[in-house]
C-alpha cells in the first residue's frame, strides 16, 4: 500500500475503541456480518430498467452466502422473458456477490438484484424473524396452484369503460354487469390448473369447466360481455 508524503509527515493520533458493527436480524437470530457466506435470507426485490418500460420481480432464497432458490418474473418487453429464462440458470450456485457482479442480461434484472443484495446485506429480508429461514422451494408458493404467476391486466378507454383481462384468480372470461353496466362479477379459468388437468388426461372440454369459477355477484348480472370482444 503506497502512502502520499504529505500522510507519512502527519503524527499518528489514536482512535477511540472501534465497538463493532450492528448486528442485523437473519433467520430468526441477530449477529454480525463480516463475509458474505454469513449472509442468510428469503426475500424478493423489485427493478426496472434504464427506461422504466418494464419490470423485474425477483425472489432469492440465500443459505450461507449461496443462492439456493432463485424465482425470475418479468413484465415487459418480449426479450425480458428469455433474460429471465437464463437468469434462472445463471443464478443459484453462485453467492450473492458473485450474482450481484453477474450480468444478468436484462436490465431490470440487474437492478432486482441490486436492490435484493441491499435487503440482505441490511438484514431486511422476510425471513428476518423466522427460525431458520424459509425452505429451499417456498418461491414456488407464491405461484399458487399451477404454478403460474399471478399477474393482473386491466384495460380502461374514456369511450368503453373499463376491461378485466386477467387478475389473480385467472383469465377473465366474462364480466358480469348490472342494469347501469357497472362490472360486479366475471367468469374466470385457472389457466395453470387447465394445464393440469388436460396433462392429467381429462377432456378439454371438462377440464375447462372444472378449472371455471365465478367472482363476485356474477349471478346477478344482467349482461354478461366478452372483455375481448364486447
Amino acid at each position: 500500500m503506497h502512502e502520499t508524503e504529505q500522510l507519512k509527515a502527519m503524527y499518528p493520533v489514536g482512535r477511540c475503541h472501534c465497538h463493532g458493527m450492528s448486528p442485523i436480524p437473519q433467520e430468526g437470530r441477530f449477529g454480525e456480518v463480516r463475509e458474505v457466506g454469513e449472509i442468510s435470507g428469503f426475500s424478493h426485490s423489485v427493478g426496472t430498467c434504464a427506461l422504466k418500460q418494464g419490470a423485474c420481480k425477483l425472489t432469492l432464497n440465500v443459505k450461507e452466502g449461496v443462492i439456493q432458490e432463485a424465482l425470475v418474473e418479468t413484465i415487459g418487453c418480449s426479450g425480458m422473458t428469455h433474460s429471465a429464462a437464463m437468469a434462472a440458470e445463471i443464478l443459484p450456485g453462485k453467492t450473492i456477490l458473485e450474482a450481484l457482479n453477474t450480468d444478468l442480461v436484462c436490465d431490470a434484472i440487474n437492478v432486482a438484484m441490486r436492490e435484493m443484495f441491499l435487503m440482505l446485506a441490511y438484514g431486511r429480508s422476510q425471513s428476518a424473524f423466522t427460525q431458520d429461514g424459509l425452505a429451499v422451494g417456498a418461491g414456488l408458493e407464491d405461484l399458487g396452484a399451477g404454478l403460474r404467476s399471478q399477474v393482473g391486466t386491466s384495460y380502461s378507454t374514456l369511450q368503453k369503460g373499463p376491461r378485466y383481462l386477467e387478475l389473480t384468480e385467472g383469465y377473465v372470461q366474462k364480466l358480469a354487469l348490472d342494469g347501469e353496466d357497472r362490472i360486479i362479477g366475471y367468469q374466470f379459468v385457472r389457466l395453470g390448473r387447465l394445464m393440469e388437468l388436460i396433462g392429467q388426461g381429462v377432456p378439454a372440454g371438462e377440464a375447462l369447466e372444472q378449472a371455471t369459477g365465478r367472482y363476485g355477484r356474477y349471478e346477478e348480472g344482467v349482461r354478461f360481455i366478452d372483455p375481448r370482444k364486447e
